[in-house]
């Protein structure tokens, strides 16, 4: 059990790698060809550090472990709320713009909704719910170009500094992230199961709780950064996309390829992750100047850990 326990350390390590590569790599793109930073914050970044949570659960649905699939994502969604917002907000305080107070946040509350609706109808995520997810999703990245095409300023003839040689280190980083993303997830997820059979333990279990915080750590690691370098609604605008996208995105491509049979013991983790979601909309639009303060993150904290030790004990 050992060496599983290392081989599931490297696949995260290859996933976080990955993931910092193909933000990189996409970023310095963006900057090339002049694409907004909001928008680069919102999809690019999001999507980037989410990319080990598609890997993982794609992996995990074509392989038949459906529960290893859906857990991820509501594990991640839970870790990226009250774990990485709890822990970034107690290092500096995070204000909330007024487009992810009007908007963002609701349309996570929104989506986290639909897709407990849609698992619970007949507890499947069939090829057809994944294309009404995938679907919402698309007009979700719609409507946040169209609304950053509003802020918009005029970058064509800004100096973006990035030379052809950037251009071409930054598409093999792109490519080997990729890579990385597929291999660390593959060894991952073998290895999770592997321990989960040794130790008896579920693959839910196994899920919402190794899987998950690993595959969250691009997010830990971006949003913590972010929020020391001030740039809060990078740390902000990454969980909450990264939310999104987990749910609508990854559990849509997951079920398109494979249909993902659905438990109803996840219902008290979806449920729980409703009531986190609405508490982050009442700390955003009430309090301290709409400020996610040092006390809510510590509340975040201590739920966030009493959820995993009602999981152990």
């Amino acid at each position: 059990m050992i060496q599983n326990i290392v081989f599931i350390a490297i696949g995260f390590l290859m996933l976080m790698l990955g993931a910092q590569w193909l933000v990189d790599g996409a970023s310095t793109f963006a900057r090339k060809y002049h694409i907004p930073e909001i928008i680069i914050g919102l999809t690019i970044v999001s999507i980037g550090t989410s990319m080990p949570e598609l890997m993982v659960s794609l992996t995990s649905a074509i392989s038949g472990h459906a529960d290893i699939s859906i857990g991820n994502v509501i594990g991640s969604n839970l870790c990226n709320l009250m774990l990485i917002l709890g822990l970034t907000s107690l290092i500096v305080p995070l204000v909330f713009s007024k487009t992810t107070k009007k908007y963002d946040i609701p349309i996570m509350i929104a989506s986290t909704i639909l897709v407990f609706i849609v698992a619970n109808l007949d507890a499947t995520i069939s090829r057809f719910d994944g294309l009404i997810l995938s679907a919402v999703f698309i007009c979700f990245i719609v409507y946040t170009i169209k609304l950053a095409k509003k802020s918009m300023t005029d970058l064509k003839n800004s100096d973006t500094n990035v030379t052809k040689k950037d251009i071409l280190i930054s598409f093999f980083k792109v490519v080997l992230g990729i890579l990385l993303l597929k291999y660390g997830a593959d060894i991952s997820v073998d290895n999770a199961v592997s321990v989960a059979t040794i130790l008896g333990v579920s693959e839910k279990v196994i899920g919402v709780t190794i899987v998950a915080i690993g595959t969250s750590l691009p997010e830990l690691i971006t949003s913590v950064v972010a929020g020391i370098k001030g740039e809060i609604d990078i740390a902000i605008g990454n969980i909450v996309g990264s939310n999104i996208f987990n749910l609508l995105f990854i559990l849509g491509a997951s079920s398109i390829i494979s249909p993902i049979a659905y438990s109803l013991s996840y219902n008290t983790e979806f449920i729980l992750l409703i009531i986190v979601s609405f508490l982050l909309l009442v700390f955003a639009n009430f309090g301290k100047k709409n400020t996610m303060t040092r006390f809510n993150g510590l509340l975040y904290l201590l739920i966030y850990s009493g959820y995993m030790a009602s999981l152990i004990l």
